[in-house]
């Protein structure tokens, strides 16, 4: 993906896996948009340093979904303009180690990923892997929270959309929804989403082909439900979206689903169970 001229660049003297011409492990677009609604997109880039030598895995390896989530940045950053909103973006690659993870589920730093060896990840120290999260996790992770931070001092509490895609078939099982919402506890946003999303034809995933009540995720659990935020897990089938012409058609898709739900003005409030 081509880096935006609002990219946010961190430290890399304090990412001890990247070097001085390697490029932040985030970038925040449209800081400054008026929009309450944050979009995030965790695994939005492949991008591996020369520190870790490719992992190990053969290059074509880093452009399966097992490396990133196809198609999804520049669906969000389509998104993002159409509704005036900020997003930030990962820029690394999720074999790496994964943002969306707890830090004790054992797919933050998968020795096997979809039947892939990834020979970087096998035994992995103590120091080795906190130096990956020094690099990579914490520093994405803060320019979320830095950017919540932001728009709440404005007044109001964000809402917090967090963008993916996922693979058509995984393991030989072929996943039939064309969407999928992820959510916890609080209903406002993702049950008006699925329910506009059905009603314009889509087949949609009710905590599918992921669920986000089982623990492992991180993004939207920290920022989103810890906070009180209204917050939905978007998840967009990958063969959709793996052409420009696909991806234009489903930021215009998502934009339409999304944009008359945020007229809402309880979504701008925290929830409280």
């Amino acid at each position: 993906m081509t880096r935006s001229p609002d990219t946010q660049d961190t430290d890399t003297a304090a990412c001890p896996l990247l070097a001085d011409d390697e490029p932040a492990p985030f970038w925040t677009y449209n800081a400054e948009a008026e929009s309450d609604l944050l979009l995030v997109c965790d695994h939005a880039a492949n991008f591996v340093p020369r520190a870790l030598d490719g992992l190990g895995v053969p290059a074509r390896a880093l452009e399966r979904h097992i490396a990133y989530d196809i198609g999804i940045a520049p669906v969000t950053r389509m998104m993002a303009d159409a509704l005036n909103a900020p997003a930030v973006f990962s820029h690394f690659s999720r074999l790496i180690v994964d943002p969306n993870r707890q830090l004790d589920d054992p797919t933050l730093t998968p020795a096997i990923a979809d039947e892939t060896v990834v020979p970087g990840n096998r035994e992995l120290s103590a120091d080795a892997l906190e130096a990956r999260l020094q690099s990579f996790f914490w520093p994405y992770h803060g320019a979320v929270a830095r950017q919540l931070d932001a728009m709440t001092a404005r007044g109001r509490a964000p809402v917090l959309v967090s963008m993916h895609s996922f693979t058509p078939i995984l393991r030989g099982r072929e996943r039939p929804w064309q969407i999928g919402v992820l959510w916890d506890y609080d209903p406002r946003l993702p049950v008006p989403l699925m329910r506009r999303a059905r009603a314009r034809g889509w087949q949609v995933g009710d905590n599918e082909p992921y669920s986000a009540r089982d623990g492992h995720g991180y993004t939207q659990h920290v920022h989103g439900d810890k906070r009180g935020l209204a917050n939905a897990l978007v998840e967009i089938r990958q063969d959709l979206i793996d052409t420009q012409r696909g991806q234009r058609a489903w930021a215009d898709e998502m934009v339409e689903l999304l944009r008359p739900l945020l007229d809402d003005p309880e979504l701008y409030k925290p929830y409280r169970q």
